[in-house]
């Protein structure tokens, strides 16, 4: 992983930050939820560079610290009257535009599994399809909110579309670590993800992802009440 060339975390970087940002704007500017985005990087980052996540075998897995607290922070808000109240505030505009950080996360997958990090099947040319999601985004967002050619129910279907996409390649990409739950990739696991800054992707992007494709479907089911 020492010799992966640079550009591919600037990229990565450059990507994190776009989302971040995106997401911010999403929430009308909350300083709230920024702090805690990036409180939560910078523990994830300082755990990483220890190395951390790369023991294998563990039981439970330790790349589980990087998945369940964000999991429980979204199951939270939508069962909580605080944050259903933040949710249906939420920018669902902003929540539709932020998921073509899909395609330069698709790219960075691309690299790392030409530098022999993951596998294959974490790629569009394996089973992830979520470049898709990328490609389609500023379209969905231009003819459903721009152009208004399209409608509560169209909407409604890709975000369950997107959704299941990026599910799909998180429990490949689950599946494909080095841990007694492999069930996938022996040959080429996936490595880049137990490491700084790879460990942000799910930790950071895909929940914010999921919970962007969550909190629209959330508001466009109330609208149709």
């Amino acid at each position: 992983m020492d010799t992966l060339p640079l550009y591919i975390a600037l990229v990565f970087g450059v990507t994190l930050l776009t989302s971040i940002v995106l997401f911010y704007k999403a929430t009308h500017f909350s300083k709230t939820v920024l702090a805690v985005i990036l409180l939560w990087i910078i523990v994830q980052s300082i755990i990483s560079l220890t190395g951390f996540y790369k023991t294998e075998n563990t039981s439970p897995p330790r790349f589980a610290l990087l998945l369940m607290p964000p999991l429980l922070t979204i199951i939270l808000l939508f069962i909580t009257e605080k944050g259903k109240q933040f949710i249906d505030g939420l920018n669902i505009k902003i929540l539709t535009i932020i998921h073509i950080i899909r395609i330069p996360v698709e790219l960075v997958l691309f690299w790392l599994f030409m530098q022999k990090a993951i596998p294959e099947l974490m790629t569009f040319e394996g089973r992830n399809f979520d470049i898709v999601s990328g490609i389609s985004a500023p379209l969905v967002y231009y003819f459903t909110f721009v152009k208004k050619k399209t409608n509560t129910k169209f909407l409604l279907i890709w975000n369950f579309i997107c959704l299941a996409l990026v599910i799909n390649i998180a429990i490949n990409a689950v599946l494909s670590l080095s841990t007694r739950f492999q069930q996938f990739a022996f040959d080429q696991p996936n490595v880049a993800l137990l490491e700084f800054p790879f460990t942000l992707l799910p930790a950071v992007l895909v929940p914010i992802v999921v919970f962007s494709h969550l909190v629209s479907i959330r508001q466009l089911l109330s609208e149709k009440d």
